[in-house]
């Protein structure tokens, strides 16, 4: 599934269950944050979605044993010039890291032997293909992340509007007849409380997320750096 249909049917499937929850499951204190309460709901559903996503999607792309196991065994294999061998426990891990490191030691076996290629130049086609598995490996890494800091973003936004709506009330109460109302005072105030404790909640949920993601991704970079070095200058030493 493409990523802007995936997202229109999450973000159109959150408002719905959202507007149910309201609706049905929620305790009346709550309801009385009003509509927005239903947007705050939608942000909730699509904060769990992204996160169980990047959850899944980050552990397939770590691959099925440890990485610190697997390059231990890669660059031994490689070391020992057993090309065959290190391919095949790239096949046996799978995952982001893999595949890269795969990519290159797959063409440095066609561009081996080849007689009209000079050393470097078969290096620097191996690192080309390296850095170019890299990049498309990245994207997959790092789906969703922005998804997640503009829902910070936006929640912030959507409880603010709803306390800036709550004290609207609220004073519109105290000017009624120049006296307080103190039921329609109690309401604003509360929609007003309600919305500002969802935003924030909201807020603070998706960027703890978000910098998790963030440091997990970054690791994984740098162990597929510190592998892809490893394993060209191990294949400089085949020449």
């Amino acid at each position: 599934m493409k990523q802007g249909m995936f997202n229109t049917i999450l973000i159109t499937a959150a408002f719905v269950i959202g507007f149910c929850i309201f609706e049905f499951l929620l305790p009346e204190f709550i309801q009385k944050g009003g509509p927005l309460v239903v947007a705050l709901l939608a942000l909730s559903i699509m904060v769990v979605t992204y996160v169980i996503e990047r959850i899944l999607s980050l552990r397939k792309a770590q691959g099925k044993a440890a990485l610190e196991k697997f390059l231990s065994t890669l660059i031994k294999h490689v070391s020992a010039g057993d090309l065959e061998a290190a391919i095949s426990a790239c096949d046996g891990q799978r995952g982001s890291l893999a595949n890269i490191i795969k990519s290159g030691l797959e063409r440095f076996s066609e561009i081996r032997g080849d007689k009209a290629m000079e050393a470097k130049d078969k290096m620097g086609e191996v690192q080309r293909v390296i850095e170019e598995a890299t990049m498309l490996e990245m994207p997959i890494l790092e789906k969703n992340l922005i998804a997640l800091s503009t829902i910070a973003s936006i929640a912030t936004m959507v409880g603010l509007l709803g306390t800036v709506i709550g004290m609207i009330r609220s004073f519109a109460a105290l000017a009624h007849a120049g006296s307080a109302d103190a039921v329609q005072l109690s309401q604003g105030i509360s929609e007003a409380l309600i919305n500002t404790a969802g935003g924030i909640s909201i807020a603070i949920t998706s960027i703890v997320c978000y910098n998790f993601f963030t440091t997990k991704i970054d690791g994984m970079t740098y162990m597929i750096d510190e592998a892809s070095y490893d394993v060209i200058q191990n294949l400089k030493s085949k020449l």
